[in-house]
């Protein structure tokens, strides 16, 4: 298996490490040898500290890739939020307790690379660390509070931020870790058969309307499970349930991920589970994917700094430019000029170091097919807002949609219902939704969505109750199968 080094530019890692190869983030990100090769394990060394940095993406790509990156994507996310203690768990504040009990100081700083401490004074709770976050280089700062120490800070640490005398200690444990193989286990879920359905009263582009959330309440208690609405503010109550059911937009930084997390951790069945978040928000991510798998989209560009001059002689004008983490028709701009281009791309870069762009095809409305648990559930037409070019048009705080027309699954094109399954199928077996095109005698997958719509009324009208008792059933038969399985 290949091991690659990433690190921000070469000169951070001067040391030679047995068994991998050192290569810079944009190599890893623009050269098409690491989309092709694998298996493959990635050891990110970059600065992770910005949101759709280049670290960031490093990890990202990598899971697209298929191979295994240190530290996975999530993780750079969690480490970023406020509640530390929690994303360690309950067994490590006890180990915690034990191991710094002998301290007389208020204050402790450990640092952890790839699980061993470079001064040999808290090697356990480095390994700790470790074990439990898997980030090959971090310091993490603790602090005694009204007697009990508790974590203060974690940082993730890249080569120019260690010493100098402590490099060849790095390479020796990078290279022990590189030789060895390591496990982790997952706790049980709980026993009883609730599910909680996070919903936001205040979001203005919810997923389900208010009338579908409803029928998913009557859904749950038609087959046996209990239902209960959680609030953004209810996160301590999750641990209560089965199951978790996002109907709020979701997104990385945002509360739902947490939810999302949480859940996840706690052993529950989680729709949409963060990984499906994660990889769902990111264009950049799904480009790699779909593209590596041969599912066919449309000519596209990652574009950064040093390639921007390649969008007009490649894809033409008009064009389409991405948001990586654009959705509902949000950070989407179509590019019909050069001027259009220099104003649109400088701003997508100061939000992110990679910006999708893609070919324009104009259709009077996209193909969206429901996929759950591996499997087509309803097939609808999108069509454009009146006017607009795409299916909802934002203007002076106004907000215009186009129809929906639902038709069954044996109804739509077979071609486009595969592509979906398929697309689909590569992210998990969670529910998406799977927005396609016809064009050039072709069909393309413009999108597959977390946390996709059923609205009542629009996604409903073919199954009507059925596709809520549908959903339902999935997660019904996964909290038996965990169960016999615990």
């Amino acid at each position: 298996m290949n091991v690659f080094l990433v690190v921000n530019r070469q000169r951070d890692w001067p040391v030679e490490v047995a068994g991998a190869n050192v290569v810079s983030a944009r190599e890893y990100l623009t050269d098409p040898a690491y989309s092709e090769s694998r298996p493959a394990r990635v050891i990110n060394l970059c600065r992770t500290d910005r949101y759709q940095g280049r670290g960031y993406y490093v990890s990202l790509l990598a899971e697209a890739r298929g191979h295994r990156p240190l530290p996975e994507v999530k993780t750079i996310g969690d480490i970023q939020g406020d509640d530390l203690d929690k994303l360690l768990g309950a067994s490590f504040k006890d180990q915690l307790q034990h191991a710094l009990a002998d301290r007389s100081e208020e204050r402790c700083i450990v640092d952890s690379y790839f699980g061993r401490d470079p001064q040999h004074a808290n090697d356990s709770l480095s390994q700790q660390l470790f074990s439990a976050l898997h980030v090959p280089l971090m310091r993490a700062t603790f602090v005694r509070d009204k007697g009990q120490w508790r974590l203060k800070d974690l940082r993730s640490l890249s080569p120019p931020d260690i010493a100098r005398e402590h490099r060849m200690f790095v390479a020796e444990v990078a290279t022990d870790y590189i030789t060895r193989n390591r496990t982790r286990t997952r706790e049980a879920p709980p026993v009883s058969p609730m599910i909680a359905i996070l919903y936001n009263p205040d979001e203005s582009d919810p997923p389900s309307n208010s009338r579908a959330l409803e029928k998913f309440r009557k859904a749950a208690d038609a087959i046996g499970l209990r239902a209960e609405f959680l609030r953004k503010t209810d996160i301590e109550k999750v641990q209560q349930f089965d199951a978790l059911f996002i109907r709020d937009t979701t997104g990385v930084n945002h509360y739902t991920y947490q939810f999302a997390r949480r859940a996840a951790s706690e052993g529950l069945i989680v729709v949409d589970d963060p990984d499906s978040i994660l990889k769902c928000t990111n264009k950049v991510y799904l480009n790699e994917l779909l593209t590596r798998h041969r599912v066919p989209v449309p000519k596209t560009l990652m574009i950064h700094r040093d390639n921007v001059d390649q969008i007009v002689p490649v894809l033409g004008l008009p064009c389409i430019l991405k948001q990586p983490d654009s959705g509902f028709s949000l950070g989407v701009s179509k590019i019909e000029s050069l001027n259009d281009l220099r104003g649109c791309i400088e701003k997508l870069f100061a939000k992110s170091d990679l910006v999708i762009a893609q070919e324009w095809l104009p259709t009077s409305f996209d193909w969206r097919v429901g996929v759950y648990d591996r499997r087509p559930l309803y097939v609808c037409k999108y069509f454009m807002a009146p006017g607009h070019w795409q299916v909802i048009k934002r203007e002076a705080g106004r907000r215009f949609e186009g129809l929906t027309k639902a038709m069954s699954v044996g109804e739509a094109p077979e071609t486009v219902v595969k592509t979906a399954v398929r697309a689909a199928n590569l992210i998990g077996d969670g529910f998406y939704g799977v927005d396609l095109k016809e064009a050039n005698d072709q069909c393309y997958v413009m999108e597959v969505n977390d946390n996709p719509n059923v609205d009542a009324g629009n996604e409903d009208a073919v199954l009507h109750d059925a596709l809520y008792r549908e959903i339902m059933g999935v997660f019904l038969r996964r909290i038996r199968d965990t169960k016999r399985t615990a």
